[in-house]
């Protein structure tokens, strides 16, 4: 674990410049005196490291000095960064490729950092069983390669169409992958195992060179919830659920904060099974008020419950 930690510190220093302790601390999640007997250990093992003290200051490598850790040329660092399957695609797959592209040398970083731009991983997405994504791995090539490509893709009612697409991005939500591409000029975002065949063209992709799959993939998901049938809940909300609620609803119509600190709101889901499903997820941090529907399925849900473990 020390020289772990050890050759990230020398990483850190190498593509940030100069850090203070705290800093470095922060990055690594360990104390301020663990990074100064680390950067204490680094000298003595030869590595030109020193200490400015004073307002200012901070831990740096003396000035010229490099080490490429890696090794990676820049195929080698595409194919690693491309390499992730449905498997491994998780909040620490993405933390792993991100210190890949941050240990990758200078002369390849800049591809290694475009490609690393072009995957997204989110904890919560669109709602539905989960079905095996075979074209993945050709998929993370072609985005990050910047290729067209001819699919068969199935929409929700199963129907099944040739398309030519301009991959924009992957993202990983909800434990899917999504592609967000660009098709006739027109972004959309497809479900990576609707896709039944899929054929990598000679073409460059025609898409913008910088893109914030954040923010376009954000947009797309509340658009896809706005098509769905909406219910509006009204209930009280302890402030230890209120976020685990509002985060997974579609918006808050009104917000009225009590004197015990519960939240009095009118909240809209995308119809009773989504709002039965998230209310009962937070237990008895929500009591439900209106509609009676949700009130009498939670009580159900409960006494089931009860009569389980009873």
């Amino acid at each position: 674990m020390r020289a772990d930690r050890l050759l990230s510190i020398v990483m850190l220093l190498q593509h940030r410049g100069r850090l203070n302790a705290a800093d470095i601390a922060a990055q690594l999640e360990v104390s301020t005196r663990t990074v100064l007997r680390d950067i204490e250990a680094l000298s003595a093992a030869g590595v030109p490291v020193y200490t400015d003290r004073g307002r200012g200051g901070g831990i740096s490598l003396l000035p010229g000095y490099r080490t490429e850790l890696t090794g990676l040329t820049s195929e080698e660092a595409t194919a690693l960064l491309a390499s992730g399957s449905g498997r491994v695609a998780t909040p620490a797959y993405a933390s792993a490729m991100r210190k890949v592209a941050a240990a990758i040398p200078d002369a390849h970083r800049a591809v290694a950092s475009t490609a690393s731009q072009r995957i997204l991983v989110r904890p919560e997405g669109f709602a539905f069983p989960r079905e095996p994504e075979l074209h993945l791995v050709t998929l993370h090539r072609a985005v990050i390669d910047g290729l067209r490509i001819h699919v068969s893709y199935r929409n929700r009612a199963g129907a099944a169409a040739d398309r030519i697409l301009d991959p924009i991005g992957l993202v990983y939500a909800g434990d899917h992958w999504y592609l967000l591409a660009a098709r006739d000029g027109n972004e959309r975002v497809y479900r990576v195992s609707r896709i039944d065949s899929l054929e990598v063209l000679e073409e460059s992709a025609r898409r913008s060179a910088v893109v914030d799959l954040e923010a376009a993939f954000t947009a797309h998901w509340k658009s896809f919830r706005a098509t769905l049938d909406q219910l509006d809940v009204t209930c009280l909300v302890d402030q230890s659920s209120w976020l685990s609620l509002t985060k997974n609803a579609i918006r808050v119509i009104s917000d009225d904060v009590q004197r015990d600190g519960r939240h009095l709101a009118t909240i809209t889901f995308s119809g009773r099974n989504h709002a039965t499903g998230v209310i009962w997820q937070c237990g008895p941090g929500v009591t439900v008020l209106q509609p009676n529907m949700i009130r009498d399925e939670l009580a159900a849900r409960a006494s089931a419950t009860a009569r389980l473990y009873s």
